[in-house]
């Protein structure tokens, strides 16, 4: 049978167990507040028992260490959404700077920052005022006021759009910094975890690395692989490794036709990182795709008003008897030509109004250049036609990248809660378990006062100095 000193030493045994649980309690509420931070549990072990005579004895149990309430699915549901609604939120930024230069004139169906429905409708409509009066120096210098006006306001369109791409390409080249650092960090957190808890729960490390990892998330996307000794390895979503055990391989910059772009090793992967998500993506999406759109768009459209009005003056007659010179600066290619759009004719005379066998005073030619308004030679559209479906195409872009944004922001802030309740720190369930845990220990310390007292008198039999 069990002897006092064996008991004893049981349940001294109880009372550290129940300590350490109280600590690991006392140290969930000292952290409620702390970004990150995982709820931990005590977890006991029964010892093993020992055979007296034929008898099983129970040994009590151990503290075994705490151990973290944490969800590795979860979590990486959650940062996989976090890459999604980081990206379409950095996308929508951009692209509501974008529309903000085509915003909806009151007065007009058409839209611009600069009013370029507008500008393309009263250009047009000035040939038209010249057909009843063609040698009308006053609706001639009315001609030359709109093309100013439109060139203007065009170039103007294009330049903020130049300026806002700038802005967009600089935000990019900074998060490579910020994914530098959280891969650095990543990898020498791993070292630490497979150094001190190879085969267990890391506790605080493991917390610091998943907080890395969701800061990471946010940036750029990401694929996270589990590997031996709890290490992690953290690749693109293309596959790219950024974080191999205690390596990390930095994501690099350079400049290529104006613009940043990203290299991994000496591989570039901008295309990749664009369709990974996180802020990167998002802002590689918005420069690449829907800024340059937009820009190529109003290209195209200077172009094809540039060239085509110059080539209609040209088949008329001026006021001299000449052959019409050209109304705006003449490009040579669409790249570029709403930016370099402007108005080269400095005499409205030059405006060729009639036809070589009508004499100077003819209107024929002003009538074809009026006509273009309704002519459908801008990529198969009209000028102004065509202006509407990239304002509406910028618009419809705006809507579906809000509608998406929208829905994974809910889908982050479902999957949060998620996480807090499985992984955050629940005061009441902390207050619980202390009463459990110090009901516990209260019965442990009685039941020592009780062996400790008849420890003494078995120890004063026969003394006649009391122990105590």
């Amino acid at each position: 049978m069990g002897t006092i000193s064996g008991a004893l030493s049981l349940i001294t045994g109880a009372l550290d167990a129940d300590q350490s649980a109280l600590d690991v309690v006392a140290n969930n509420v000292a952290n409620a507040n702390t970004t990150g931070y995982t709820e931990e549990k005590a977890s006991f072990k029964e010892n093993d028992s020992i055979t007296i005579n034929g008898e099983t004895v129970g040994q009590g149990a151990t503290e075994t260490g705490s151990t973290s309430q944490r969800d590795s699915v979860l979590l990486q549901r959650l940062n996989q959404q976090q890459q999604l609604e980081s990206s379409s939120s950095t996308r929508l930024s951009a692209l509501n700077d974008v529309q903000s230069l085509f915003k909806v004139n009151a007065n007009s169906s058409s839209s611009s920052g600069g009013d370029i429905g507008s500008d393309i409708t009263s250009f047009f409509d000035s040939f038209s005022s010249m057909e009843s009066e063609p040698s009308s120096s006053s609706y001639r210098e009315a001609v030359l006021s709109a093309a100013s006006t439109l060139a203007s306001d065009v170039s103007s369109s294009a330049s903020s759009l130049n300026e806002q791409k700038a802005a967009v390409d600089q935000e990019a080249s900074s998060v490579a910094s910020q994914v530098n650092a959280l891969t650095t960090s990543i990898a020498q957190l791993n070292k630490q975890i497979t150094a001190t808890s190879p085969d267990s729960d890391a506790g605080p490390l493991e917390d610091q690395r998943q907080t890395d990892i969701s800061s990471l998330s946010k940036l750029i996307g990401i694929n996270q692989v589990s590997e031996k000794n709890n290490g992690l390895q953290i690749t693109t979503t293309s596959g790219r490794v950024l974080v191999d055990g205690d390596t990390n391989f930095d994501l690099t910059t350079g400049t290529s036709d104006g613009v940043t772009h990203f290299y991994v090793g000496a591989t570039d992967v901008t295309s990749e990182l664009a369709d990974g998500g996180g802020q990167l993506g998002g802002y590689l999406t918005a420069r690449d795709t829907d800024i340059a759109g937009t820009l190529a768009s109003l290209d195209q459209l200077a172009y094809s008003i540039s060239t085509t009005v110059n080539s209609q003056n040209a088949s008329g007659t001026d006021l001299d008897g000449a052959a019409g010179s050209n109304i705006f600066s003449e490009p040579t290619t669409a790249s570029g030509s709403a930016l370099a759009m402007s108005v080269t004719m400095t005499d409205s005379d030059k405006i060729a109004a009639s036809t070589a066998n009508e004499g100077t005073g003819g209107s024929t030619n002003v009538m074809a250049m009026a006509g273009l308004a309704s002519s459908a030679f801008v990529s198969g559209k009209t000028p102004s036609n065509y202006y509407s479906s990239i304002v509406s195409t910028l618009g419809t872009t705006v809507s579906e990248v809000s509608t998406e944004q929208t829905a994974q922001k809910s889908s982050v802030s479902q999957l949060q809660t998620q996480v807090d309740s499985t992984s955050g720190v629940n005061l009441n369930d902390e207050a619980a378990s202390l009463t459990t845990y110090e009901r516990s220990y209260q019965a442990a310390s009685h039941v020592f006062s009780i062996l400790n007292g008849i420890y003494a008198m078995a120890l004063n039999l026969g003394e006649t100095t009391t122990v105590s």
